[in-house]
């Protein structure tokens, strides 16, 4: 029929432009922050910082066609000079690389999807990161802040059950009850899609973290209701309890990870139980504990042996 003959050219017109690179002009003149904003419902919060800078960097318009290596590199640049959105502080370093690397990814999430001509990023440059120590909870630490009264209990609750299981923020505040089940091995544990990565993972539960949040077979819904991370609160809840470390949200997963290795945990077992990609991300918690370094450093003394008694 006609109207069959009409889609079939339609097809093969496609199919044609995009072998010869024939792209459909109009297509490239499409709102870029409209199609940017719809995505990051499907991604973790730092999409939106990086969304928010971008805006400002474009002063609020950009098209498809519009991703050029130039402004991309501009961006770059931006990012690296860039105030903090809520604060006047400058954007540091390690999160300008962050931002940066999570808008490289989306690049190719543009060229994979055709929705720009070249895989732009193949000819930028990362922005390479800075060494710094990064505070965590001693023992002795996280004994004082479960101690301590805060002024927020739901937000204390979530904060210790992080130290004990690894979850991020993102997955603390997205956790529901249904997301506990039984584990394979025995007891409890959390089976989820992370908000970062969206992949699954699953982390075994000790009977002291489902004692902390009243686990209950029969609740449903939303484990850590009301929950909003709010720092001048939890800052004021780690003072009291005589911490003078800058302690955010996201140190209770390096606590986890950090007292686990200094329990004597093996690395893969910790690289397991966070979901790292990585045993090089593990290892970096790992060396700020190495047992070995401190038994290396006491082998170096200025003092003599003592004269064996004849």
């Amino acid at each position: 029929t006609e109207k069959a003959e009409a889609i079939r050219c339609r097809i093969y017109a496609s199919v044609v432009n995009d072998k010869y690179d024939f792209f459909d002009k109009d297509r490239f003149k499409g709102d870029f922050l409209a199609y940017y904003k719809k995505q990051l419902s499907k991604h973790d919060p730092k999409w939106e910082f990086v969304y928010l800078h971008f805006c400002n960097y474009v002063k609020g318009k950009c098209t498809f066609e519009d991703i050029t290596l130039e402004l991309c590199n501009g961006f770059r640049e931006y990012l690296l000079k860039a105030k903090q959105l809520r604060r006047k502080a400058k954007v540091s370093k390690n999160s300008a690389s962050g931002y940066w690397s999570t808008f490289r990814g989306f690049l190719k999430i543009l060229y994979r999807n055709k929705l720009i001509k070249e895989n732009l990023n193949d000819f930028l440059d990362k922005i390479e990161t800075d060494d710094v120590i990064k505070d965590y909870l001693s023992v002795e630490e996280l004994y004082a802040l479960a101690e301590t009264p805060c002024e927020i209990p739901v937000l204390k609750t979530a904060s210790l059950f992080s130290c004990l299981t690894s979850l991020r923020r993102s997955d603390i505040i997205a956790l529901r009850w249904e997301d506990i089940v039984d584990y394979s091995a025995g007891g409890k544990c959390v089976h989820i899609i992370t908000q970062k990565n969206k992949s699954e993972d699953i982390i075994p539960i000790g009977e002291e973290a489902l004692e902390l949040i009243g686990y209950d077979p029969e609740k449903r819904g939303v484990v850590f209701k009301g929950l909003k991370v709010r720092w001048f609160p939890m800052k004021k809840w780690i003072s009291s309890a005589g911490i003078r470390k800058n302690i955010t949200f996201h140190s209770y997963r390096r606590t986890f990870a950090t007292l686990q290795a200094a329990a004597g945990t093996d690395p893969n077992t910790i690289r397991s139980m966070m979901a790292h990609k990585s045993i090089t991300t593990t290892q970096r918690y790992v060396k700020v504990v190495d047992k070995n370094k401190l038994e290396a450093n006491s082998k170096i003394t200025l003092r003599r042996p003592a004269k064996k008694a004849k």
